[in-house]
């Protein structure tokens, strides 16, 4: 058990040992046996500390919960957005299939437009995403 909540469970002990006087009951038997007549009257002092103390942590506790739950809310929303943004600009990172055909039909219309001419290995150009989709995609 945690030190402040052994500290708690000690108070409350010692609240449940003081009478409705505000007296302890070790000092009430004290006095009936004849001891001291010192009175600690600490016990009211102790029962509106308690008090105030639970108030204040129930409504420290309050604003904790709602505190997260902004937190959370505002996660979720955001995840939500970047997914969906993240949804959209992936499809401009895949090289698009009209370009590639388009691509080839143009060397081979090259190749019988003029047979005679050699010519070296004929390549597709690789995916060049626009820088802005790459700065974007980057910021996320």
């Amino acid at each position: 058990m945690s030190q402040p909540a052994q500290e708690v469970i000690d108070m409350e002990d010692r609240l449940k040992d003081t009478s409705a006087g505000g007296i302890p009951q070790s000092a009430q038997n004290q006095m009936s046996q004849g001891g001291s007549n010192f009175s600690d009257g600490s016990g009211p002092i102790f029962k509106m500390y308690v008090k105030i103390a639970e108030e204040e942590d129930k409504t420290m506790a309050e604003r904790w919960k709602k505190d997260a739950d902004g937190i959370l809310i505002f996660t979720g929303l955001f995840s939500a957005a970047v997914a969906a943004l993240a949804a959209v600009s992936i499809q401009d990172l895949r090289p698009n299939p009209q370009d590639t055909v388009v691509f080839y039909l143009g060397n081979i219309y090259q190749l019988l437009a003029d047979p005679n001419i050699t010519r070296t290995s004929i390549l597709a150009t690789p995916l060049q995403p626009p820088p802005s989709l790459l700065r974007d995609t980057q910021s996320w």
